[in-house]
């Protein structure tokens, strides 16, 4: 069962007005930008981290190929899947290459949270990048920062 209390309270302190995803199929990059907080929901997934890392609940952004395919008529293609190779962190790679190819700027790492700020802006909205598999937020998050929202 999902960890519905953590998707509601991301949802209520995120500052991101829409979402874009990026996937990879048949090795090639895909983003499907303005997406709601309820279409990315389709995909979300309970996860829990290894008991080395705390063993604390996660929630990840995880399609599966059926789900990836269906998406492709609202999909841009961005090329292969080796643009992702430009940082070892393939999330901040996808990002990067949003930031170029829509905004025509260079990407800095930014940390700021997601309660404070999207990871760009683009056409003057909080975008908030996830690339399949990625975590959306995690309960640790919730502990350390919003206490207030934890469930009883």
């Amino acid at each position: 069962m999902m960890n519905f209390w953590m998707v509601v309270a991301y949802e209520m302190v995120s500052a991101a007005d829409e979402y874009w995803f990026g996937f990879i199929l048949n090795h090639m990059l895909y983003v499907v930008p303005h997406m709601t907080f309820a279409e990315l929901g389709r995909y979300f997934k309970k996860d829990r981290a290894s008991a080395k890392k705390g063993g604390f609940q996660k929630v990840r952004v995880k399609a599966r190929v059926e789900e990836l395919a269906e998406l492709l008529p609202r999909a841009i293609l961005l090329g292969t899947e080796e643009r992702l190779n430009i940082m070892k962190n393939h999330g901040n790679a996808l990002e990067a290459i949003v930031l170029k190819d829509f905004c025509g700027q260079e990407w800095k790492k930014n940390d700021t949270p997601f309660w404070i700020a999207g990871d760009m802006v683009i056409d003057g909205k909080q975008v908030q990048v996830k690339l399949n598999s990625a975590e959306l937020t995690n309960e640790r998050v919730f502990q350390n920062n919003f206490p207030e929202l934890l469930p009883n």
